[in-house]
């Protein structure tokens, strides 16, 4: 894996950046698993344990490009370091502003393992009235932002295809789920919205 990683030189300022954005997503997920209620309080309809290999196929993808060596750029950034920092602040920004709107529009429904509630909703609402799975689409930008901040892009060689497949996996689960809960209702809702791209995919 080092060997496929052989990181390009990263500023100190980006990987610090990173750093700091992944602590902001811990809280958020913590947030998230707040929302859900205390611990025996949830009731669900069916679960789908067999998601987990697609969330275990899709931590691949995350260990393809955030393990390594690090060429670090220490002392005052110059022009290609500071343009580096911006973009990894504004996808980062982006990135975390999307999870924290999807989780929140999901309220109670959000889960890691696929399963639906006996008082589940279909949410269509926030980002899901543009993509069905806006999660999906932040974690895929999340690997993008861990290329650009270590300087890992060899590692998206394995990690684009390795997180696509996982998300697959994660999806024909959920999407089962969901159509066998509300039935006309999410078909209709597929129909208009699709899946990770609007419009188009």
């Amino acid at each position: 894996m080092i060997g496929l990683v052989h990181p390009e030189p990263t500023s100190v300022y980006a990987v610090a950046i990173l750093s700091g954005s992944l602590l902001v997503w811990i809280v958020m997920l913590l947030i998230a698993k707040a929302r859900r209620g205390p611990a025996g309080s949830e009731v669900t309809s069916e679960r789908d344990s067999g998601s987990m290999l697609g969330v275990a196929v899709q931590g691949l993808a995350f260990f393809a490009v955030g393990f390594g060596p690090l060429k670090l750029i220490l002392g005052a950034p110059d022009g290609p370091a500071i343009a580096e920092v911006i973009a990894v602040l504004l996808l980062a920004g982006a990135v975390l502003a999307l999870f924290f709107a999807s989780s929140r529009a999901m309220g109670r429904n959000w889960a890691i393992v696929a399963r639906t509630r006996d008082d589940h909703q279909l949410v269509t609402w926030g980002p899901f009235a543009v993509i069905r799975n806006p999660i999906y689409v932040a974690l895929f930008a999340w690997i993008l932002v861990m290329a650009l901040a270590l300087g890992h892009w060899r590692g998206l060689l394995i990690a684009m295809p390795l997180y696509w497949i996982g998300t697959w996996m994660r999806v024909r689960r959920e999407e089962a789920l969901l159509r066998a809960q509300f039935g006309a209702d999410y078909d209709a809702y597929a129909a208009r919205v699709k899946r990770f791209v609007p419009g188009l995919l």
